[in-house]
């Protein structure tokens, strides 16, 4: 009977590891604006923003899946009292901000049209 319990024991952490296996390198799916999100942050973009503000929720769900590419830099700091000296530094007073290549700045939520003509990324055609 030992064998028999070794023997299932065996088997089913063989299972676990394929599964395991199979989920971990898995091909995640990408987002419709991956490379429009790359491209803002090749260019030398950035977007300002806090985890609190709802338009910087509102400009990141624009992107979807492909928010994670964006050149974000959080600009609250943990307790959401107040702004970090990266910021500071920066002159940021609004959310979102967003600093161009040319210098230039806009605040608020921007339409991902302004983004590509701001930035020079081809905008992916509608999804």
């Amino acid at each position: 009977m030992k064998k028999k319990t070794i023997f299932i024991t065996v088997a089913v952490i063989a299972v676990v590891a394929a599964i395991v296996t199979a989920v971990t390198i898995a091909p995640q799916k990408s987002g419709a604006y991956d490379q429009f999100a790359q491209c803002i942050k090749d260019s030398g973009t950035t977007f300002y923003g806090a985890f609190w503000c709802p338009h910087c929720r509102d400009q990141k769900a624009e992107f979807g899946k492909s928010a994670k590419y964006l050149p974000y830099v959080e600009c609250s700091t943990s307790d959401g009292q107040s702004q970090n000296a990266t910021c500071n530094a920066a002159g940021i007073q609004g959310y979102p901000t967003w600093v161009f290549p040319d210098h230039s700045t806009t605040t608020g939520v921007q339409t991902l049209q302004t983004l590509a003509e701001k930035t020079s990324c081809p905008l992916p055609s509608a999804q």
